[in-house]
């Protein structure tokens, strides 16, 4: 198996040094030094990681901003130098970590290509060799001979991209590249990794935040958190625990909204959020109501990914003015998706008056869950709302 290994990466630390006071002079500098003060606090970014490739794996790398996913692939990139440990790379590694860059706009297009390969590590005959595939690739025959300031930023986006997954290296890293170009260009782009996927003399080191894309493509995946892999368990988990760990935090942000009258949120029951077909949707809906009327809640279950409401329950009254409402519901009638289950809490006299409105749940107060349904019984379906309990909100 180790002759199939294409990169290795060892126990690589990497912090920076993010100065906390200004030294205006030399002098200030040496009053600094004298009085003990350094100046800066260390940020640790990478801190002891250490994975294999094997020739032909399409990587996920993944974690949220600021976990240390783009500095990896710069020291992989040997953009940036480890403190310690080592990146060993057995083939022509090809980096795409940000998009332009390199481009002088004083430039033709076709002067770009030539200065972009050789920045890559591309002789001029080697450019050569591909420079009609990447011109092909980016559409943009009729502007090869114009500067590259007159192009828009869409067309710059395609030739950059282009240079890059035409280059014939052993290893594509690739960060953040999966929203480039309008439709037509991602739906070539989407050709091109698949194509990639099913060659097993190309390796590709992807980081996206796409989970979608990561279980297309990826046939391994790591999880970044902190500066350290917290998982590595293979593609399925490390997407599941990504999203997780994404609604998770956006649970945390502000919460429910107040509001004259009273307000209304939607939380898991356990903070699971990622569920399969053995799983049951189990939600709360939490609300504090300080009107004189009587309390009205209703859900509504929205499709993230298709669009529309599959589910709306309808209003009911609740006999408490705060209190925690539990529900559960079956999943297996639902696609594999993105749910989103959004609540309001209106006010009536009687439920047959009409309905005021009093607060509605936002993107901070909803609940958002992801489905992996290898099957579903129905393409929509009803819940039955009225399995429920209502408790005093503690």
């Amino acid at each position: 198996m180790a002759k199939d290994i294409i990169l290795k990466v060892t126990d690589v630390k990497k912090s920076f040094h993010l100065p906390t006071e200004q030294a205006s002079g030399i002098k200030q500098a040496f009053i600094n030094w004298t009085k003990g003060v350094k100046g800066y606090r260390e940020q640790k970014v990478l801190d002891g990681i250490s994975f294999t490739v094997n020739k032909g794996d399409f990587m996920g790398i993944v974690g949220r901003n600021g976990s240390g996913k783009s500095t990896l692939l710069k020291i992989i990139s040997q953009i940036y130098t480890p403190d310690s440990g080592k990146v060993e790379v057995y083939g022509k590694l090809v980096p795409f970590i940000e998009l332009g860059v390199g481009f002088n706009p004083e430039l033709t297009g076709r002067e770009n290509i030539y200065l972009n390969g050789a920045l890559l590590g591309f002789s001029h005959e080697e450019v050569n060799e591909m420079y009609d595939e990447i011109v092909d690739f980016a559409e943009l025959h009729d502007f090869m001979d114009q500067k590259l300031k007159n192009y828009s930023s869409g067309m710059q986006v395609r030739l950059a991209f282009s240079i890059a997954i035409k280059a014939q290296g052993d290893i594509l890293v690739l960060d953040e590249v999966l929203a480039v170009g309008d439709e037509a260009f991602q739906r070539k782009c989407d050709d091109f990794f698949n194509r990639i996927k099913s060659d097993k003399s190309k390796t590709v080191i992807l980081v996206t935040h796409s989970m979608d894309a990561v279980k297309k493509y990826c046939n391994k995946a790591i999880l970044i958190k902190n500066g350290k892999i917290v998982n590595d368990e293979g593609v399925h988990s490390v997407a599941n625990e990504y999203s997780n760990e994404n609604i998770s935090a956006l649970k945390k942000s502000p919460k429910a909204k107040e509001v004259k009258k009273g307000w209304v949120k939607v939380s898991a029951e356990d903070e699971n959020y990622v569920l399969n077909n053995a799983d049951h949707i189990d939600f709360n809906i939490e609300y504090d109501y300080s009107g004189e009327m009587k309390p009205v809640i209703a859900y509504s279950i929205l499709d993230n990914k298709r669009g529309g409401v599959v589910f709306d329950s309808g209003p009911f009254i609740v006999k408490e003015k705060s209190g925690v409402v539990k529900f559960r519901a079956p999943i297996d009638i639902f696609n594999s998706g993105e749910i989103n289950i959004i609540a309001s809490l209106r006010e009536a006299k009687d439920i047959k008056d009409d309905l005021l409105p009093v607060d509605i749940t936002n993107s901070q107060t909803s609940a958002v869950f992801i489905i992996n349904n290898k099957y579903s019984k129905y393409q929509y379906g009803l819940l039955n709302d009225k399995n429920y309990k209502v408790e005093k909100r503690k």
